[in-house]
């Protein structure tokens, strides 16, 4: 037992050994699709059965298999359960009957949990999947059970939920079973069993064969009973989260009117209905029953308002020979499984045709019933001695070619997306299909998806005259090409602007196609500004331009010289059709520099002012000094607008653009010197008053404002050069007072003032003859004496004329000399203060107790030397010297390391003092006399101020206590 599920390959479907490795000569071949299909060995049949290695050890009655769970009943009373996932571990359970009852129907939920068991004296027990205990359903006894419709959406392991049952007698219950043991009054694990409906047959109660529950959208409940001969459908809708409460509520609503049904007029005693599912807890989507005369099958509508069954068809059981009914039915994807007593036979569910037939070895004995595993999708089939299991394997293989037989092409592509060769062919069959039904452009999109040849099919629509659906193929071709087949993409580029330019020029000679001409060209447009293609256009640009001329479409070659941004093409066709507004739009648009320095100049001479409006909304993209060319030229022979727009220009650049380059300064400068002579002046003026802030040449300027005769500028220039006394000489030309004005500039060479303002004397009277003028100089500049310009005056000139200027001179020396004399006798009484001030400080003093300690190391003051500050703090000298060093200065602290060492060395005796001879008797006192020196020196230094009220205790304020650099030792130490 423990072997049960150990599988091996049956004898009659073992490949032969001689024909795995060889490769037939059919096999091998080219097409015009341009695959090769090489078969290196047989390929697998889509049902493939294997035996179980399982000889039970009483005979098989019934056989369920559900959710990888498989139980069966063997002999009377012996139920064999087996978890596939774990087919080492059967499980027998004796039923322990002890009267002459037997297992009439297993039924087992989608879960796999919970299994009735149906006896052939009416009475029913039920089995957990995690108990050994089998109970007895008490509501249930009485009725024998033909069918189970379990709820696929409520039902758990512990629980069914409600659940419709039929019986025999064509009664229809709904149930609901727990597997717990119940309360105390009640252990029974049927919660309730109730009658909702009854199926009859000819008036009369027929068995209720099997039932099947589905949910639909929006709470729609969907139930499928069938009788021997009929098919019932029940619809109806329950409330949300009302579903707990069964489908009595579908029943009640079907009660007014008779259930929908369909009757065939033959039955066999029994039918069968099988559903096929795609995905697991998802809705059937095709069905198939087995009835009297054939198998109905189609598909599931759950959206129709009028009946669940769809695409319906019927298979008859018809035989060359003779009829034989089967005895159970499964449903696949493409197939049904019908079993007969010693067979299996396929039925493909697209043409109703046997694909695969399977007999059975009599030595097992005849089969008895064939189930689907819904969830793992095995099919599986006993006897009484034997078990069977078949395993389908790539149902859909062959599905193509029978959709592509029945010209159902969209699903014949959709079963062969994964073998090109296969796709291919489809692609091929539909392209010729829609070809003899003359719908050319469908034809030409399904050839570009082929591999066929590409001239074959291009002069099948040549010869056909499909211009249209050409130019279609070719589209759809050139879209598979990869980018690395330049020389194809070329070709059919080139191809397909020649066929747009055809079309569009037949369109157009039509004028009442004109809407189909516009949708052509937008068409066209769109293609060559495809950006798939921008290279192939851009590399071949000439020849499109040629195919363009050719056809004389002017508007489109424009609009190809735009994509392929030739905007120096487009200006010069503007331009020279005289369009040079456009011109100018494409210049702005895409804003080309190079494009605006080279036509510039043809457009400033017809729009100046537009042109310059462009210009200054390039701003900074612009080097005004390239385009100084066209402005020079139109500005020499152009009319006033030019000139008034070319200074307009070169007032945004140097005003709003500030720019500095001296060509632009100095061509702004011509202008206004040539045309605005009033703006010349306030130009000079803002550009500033020193030669480092100007930006035009100096030389260049008073050049010009020299040859324009504008002396007024000529001097404003001179100043900047500082070329004060030019400036001064044609000043007097202009005006006196601007003169001046130059007289005061060198303010700090008083002799060059002086002379200045001495020609400006000179020529007021030797000039002017203006004597009281000549006397306001002398007020204006306090450089000039009245003697200083007396020599200037004729000899006539009586000195009434100078009177008073003399007296006024006379009086300033006067007061000069009072206060000079009041600033002596200030300064003697300073100096006598000052004597005073020293000999009071000389007789200063403090007294120093003796208990008195130093401000810094606390220790008792008198037993070191000190010193004592006015503020009344009072140091060690080594402690003051400590702290005041490291606020010193580096040069000072320089000085004192220096003054220390000479103090040092002047401290040591000298060897050779016995040796003194006589006429250096004097030294002892020069050297103390320089120690006194260099401790006054030091004291200067470190006792200067004292160092908690000083300033070197301000200046130290924002100073850490911890040096950082110690920081880390400093702490270290507290630790």
């Amino acid at each position: 037992m423990a072997s049960i599920l150990d599988e091996y390959e049956d004898s009659q479907n073992m490949s032969r050994p001689g024909h795995q490795n060889r490769i037939s000569a059919s096999n091998i071949g080219i097409t015009h699709s341009g695959f090769v299909n090489v078969r290196l060995e047989e390929e697998k049949p889509i049902f493939h059965k294997q035996r179980i290695d399982f000889s039970p050890p009483e005979k098989i009655n019934y056989f369920v298999v559900c959710n990888n769970q498989l139980c069966m009943s063997l002999g009377k009373d012996t139920l064999l359960r087996i978890d596939l996932g774990k087919p080492d571990q059967p499980n027998q359970i004796e039923l322990g009957r002890k009267d002459q009852s037997s297992i009439y129907k297993l039924f087992l939920d989608p879960t796999g949990s919970h299994l009735v068991i149906s006896l052939t004296t009416n009475e029913c027990l039920y089995l957990n999947r995690n108990t050994q205990k089998v109970r007895s359903l008490s509501r249930w006894k009485g009725h024998m059970i033909e069918s189970v419709g379990w709820n696929k959406l409520l039902g758990t392991e512990s629980n069914t939920g409600p659940v419709l049952v039929g019986t025999s007698q064509g009664l229809i219950f709904e149930a609901e079973i727990s597997a717990s043991e119940g309360s105390l009054f009640n252990t029974n694990p049927d919660q309730y069993f109730r009658q909702v409906h009854s199926l009859e047959e000819d008036g009369d109660p027929a068995p209720v064969c099997c039932l099947e529950v589905e949910r639909g959208l929006e709470s729609k409940y969907f139930i499928i009973a069938t009788t021997r001969k009929r098919l019932f459908q029940f619809v109806g809708k329950v409330a949300d989260g009302s579903e707990q409460q069964g489908f009595s509520s579908i029943f009640s609503q079907n009660q007014d009117l008779l259930p929908s049904f369909q009757e065939f007029p033959v039955n066999m005693g029994y039918s069968e209905i099988a559903f096929y599912t795609s995905k697991l807890r998802s809705c059937p989507k095709a069905f198939a029953w087995m009835m009297g005369n054939g198998v109905l099958y189609g598909q599931l509508d759950y959206v129709r308002p009028d009946s669940l069954l769809s695409d319906v068809q019927v298979w008859e059981y018809v035989d060359n020979v003779h009829t034989v009914k089967p005895l159970s039915i499964v449903l696949t994807q493409f197939h049904f499984l019908l079993l007969f007593s010693d067979r299996v036979k396929a039925v493909c569910t697209l043409n109703g045709q046997v694909v695969y037939e399977d007999v059975f070895p009599e030595k097992f004995g005849a089969l008895k019933k064939m189930l689907k595993d819904p969830v793992y999708g095995l099919v599986w089939i006993y006897t009484e001695k034997a078990v069977f299991r078949y395993h389908i394997q790539r149902e859909a293989r062959d599905v193509w070619q029978m959709y592509m037989s029945m010209e159902k092409f969209d699903l014949a592509k959709e079963y062969c997306r994964d073998r090109p060769e296969c796709l291919d062919i489809v692609l091929a069959k539909e392209a010729e299909h829609c070809f003899q039904n003359k719908r050319y452009v469908e034809s030409a999109k399904c050839y570009a998806l082929t591999q066929n040849y590409f001239e074959e099919i291009a002069l099948k629509f040549i010869e056909a005259r499909q211009e249209e659906a050409l130019k279609e193929f070719l589209l759809k071709k050139l879209g598979s090409l990869k980018p690395a087949e330049k020389t194809q993409v070329t070709l059919l580029v080139t191809w397909l602007t020649e066929l747009y330019l055809n079309r569009l020029g037949v369109l157009e000679a039509d004028d009442s196609k004109k809407s189909v001409a516009m949708e052509t060209r937008s068409e066209f447009r769109s293609f060559i500004a495809n950006p798939k293609y921008k290279d192939c256009l851009y590399n071949n640009r000439s020849t499109i331009y040629d195919l363009l001329a050719s056809h004389g479409n002017v508007d489109d070659m424009v609009y190809f010289a735009v994509i392929m941004q030739d905007y120096e093409r487009v200006i010069s066709h503007h331009c020279q059709h005289d369009d040079y507004g456009a011109a100018l739009e494409v210049l702005s648009k895409h804003c080309d520099v190079k494009l605006f320095y080279k036509f510039s100049p043809v457009l400033m001479q017809h729009i100046p002012t537009r042109v310059v409006e462009a210009w200054i909304s390039m701003g900074k993209k612009l080097d005004a000094k390239k385009l100084i060319p066209a402005l020079v030229n139109y500005s020499q022979i152009g009319s006033t607008q030019q000139i008034n727009e070319t200074i307009r220009y070169m007032e945004f650049c140097v005003y709003e653009l500030t720019v500095t380059d001296e060509a632009i300064h100095n061509y702004l400068l011509s202008l206004y010197a040539k045309y605005r002579p009033d703006s010349l002046l306030w130009y000079l003026e803002q550009a500033g008053i020193h030669a480092t802030d100007i930006h035009y040449d100096l030389k260049y300027a008073l050049r010009l404002c020299a040859e324009h005769g504008h002396h007024q500028a000529c001097v404003l220039v001179y100043k900047i050069m500082e070329l004060y006394e030019e400036a001064v000489d044609l000043a007097l030309q202009v005006d006196v007072d601007l003169a001046k004005s130059c007289a005061d500039l060198p303010e700090d060479d008083e002799e060059l003032r002086k002379k200045l303002w001495l020609k400006i004397a000179r020529h007021v009277v030797q000039e002017e003859k203006d004597v009281k003028k000549a006397m306001n100089c002398l007020s204006s500049c306090n450089l000039l004496k009245i003697e200083d310009i007396l020599p200037f005056f004729p000899d006539f000139v009586t000195i009434d004329h100078f009177k008073e200027a003399i007296c006024s001179s006379l009086e300033e020396y006067n007061k000069h000399i009072d206060e000079l004399k009041q600033e002596m006798e200030e300064a003697t009484e300073s100096a006598r203060r000052i004597r005073e001030d020293i000999q009071q400080m000389r007789n200063k003093y403090g007294v120093v107790e003796s208990q008195e300690k130093c401000a810094t190391c606390d220790f008792p003051l008198l037993n070191r030397p000190f010193y004592l500050f006015l503020c009344g703090h009072m140091f060690h000298y080594d402690c003051l010297f400590q702290e005041v060093t490291p606020h010193l200065s580096s040069y000072k602290q320089a000085k004192l390391d220096e003054l220390q060492k000479k103090l040092a060395a002047a401290s040591q005796p000298s060897k050779a003092r016995h040796r003194i001879r006589e006429e250096d008797t004097a030294t002892p006192g020069k050297e103390q006399l320089s120690r006194e020196q260099i401790k006054s020196d030091i004291d200067d230094i470190v006792a200067a101020e004292c160092v908690y009220c000083g300033e070197l205790m301000i200046k130290s304020i924002d100073k850490p206590f911890i040096n950082p650099q110690k920081y880390d030792e400093e702490m270290s130490s507290w630790l």
